[in-house]
C-alpha cells in the first residue's frame, strides 16, 4: 500500500488541488482510452470541486460519471449525492445524458438495485461477471467513524469482496456501495478529508496496524492520494 499524502491549509486549498489532479487524470485517460470514468463521493467537502468542475471546458461527450455509493432515496431529495452532483456540477454542463450512470434508487429493494447498478457497469465496460473493471478516478472521502464510500464499520458490506456493487446500511437506513474490491481497482484513487472532526479516525485509518472492520477505509489498499486540511491532518503530521 502507497499513499501520497499532502496537508494543505484548508478546504479551499483542498478543492484546488483536488481539481489539478482531476484535470490531470482527465487529460491521461483521454490520451489512453479518449474517455473519462469518475465515480464521485457525496457530501459537503467535494460539492466546491463540483463547482469548479461545472466552470471547465473539457470534452464532455467524453465523460462518464458513476457514483461510488448512494443513499437509497429518489433524486429529489435532499440526501441525494446525485441531486447534489447534479445541481453543482452535471446540470450546469452539456454532458450527455446517456453518460450519466446513476444508482438506481426507485424501486423497493436496494439488493435488487445493486445487482442492477453492477450489471450496467459490466455492460459498460463490456467484461464478464467474474471480471473488475478500473475506473479512472474514484473520488472519496471519510467519516469521523471512519467510514468511506457506504463501507460503514462492522456492517456486511465490508465482507463482500466478490462483487462490484453491493447494499449496506448506516443506522438501518439502505444504501448502494461499490464494494472495496471495486474501489481498489481503479486507476487513481483520491481521499478529500477536512475538520477536526476526522483527525482520530484519519489516524486510526493510517496507523500501520489497525482493524478494518472498526475503520473502514483501511479496506482502499491501493494506491491513493489523500488531500487533507491541518486541522485534520495534525493527527498524522507526527
Amino acid at each position: 500500500m502507497q499513499r501520497q499524502v499532502e496537508i494543505l491549509p484548508d478546504r479551499s486549498a483542498i478543492v484546488s488541488r483536488a481539481l489539478e489532479i482531476v484535470l490531470e487524470v482527465y487529460k491521461r485517460a483521454i490520451a489512453r482510452e479518449d474517455k473519462f470514468t469518475i465515480a464521485v463521493a457525496g457530501g459537503s467537502t467535494p460539492k466546491p470541486l463540483y463547482e469548479l468542475l461545472a466552470l471547465q471546458s473539457l470534452d464532455w461527450s467524453k465523460v462518464h460519471v458513476f457514483w461510488g455509493d448512494e443513499r437509497y432515496v429518489p433524486v429529489s431529495d435532499p440526501k441525494s449525492n446525485e441531486g447534489m452532483t447534479r445541481k453543482a456540477w452535471l446540470d450546469r454542463v452539456a454532458i450527455p445524458a446517456e453518460n450519466i450512470h446513476p444508482v438506481p434508487t426507485y424501486d423497493n429493494d436496494p439488493a435488487d438495485a445493486a445487482q442492477r447498478y453492477q450489471q450496467h457497469i459490466q455492460e459498460f465496460f463490456g467484461i464478464l461477471p467474474s471480471e473488475f473493471p478500473k475506473l479512472d478516478l474514484v473520488l472519496l472521502g471519510i467519516g469521523d467513524d471512519g467510514h468511506t464510500a457506504s463501507l460503514f464499520p462492522g456492517t456486511r458490506a465490508l465482507t463482500v469482496m466478490d462483487r462490484l456493487v453491493t447494499f449496506g446500511q448506516k443506522d438501518d437506513r439502505p444504501r448502494v456501495t461499490f464494494t472495496a474490491t471495486l474501489i481498489n481497482k481503479a486507476d487513481t484513487i483520491l481521499f478529500l478529508v477536512d475538520g477536526i472532526g476526522k483527525a482520530s479516525a484519519l489516524k486510526a485509518i493510517m496507523a500501520t496496524d489497525g482493524d478494518a472492520n472498526t475503520y473502514p477505509a483501511r479496506l482502499i489498499r491501493a494506491e491513493t492520494i489523500w488531500l487533507v486540511d491541518q486541522t485534520a491532518g495534525r493527527a498524522i503530521a507526527n
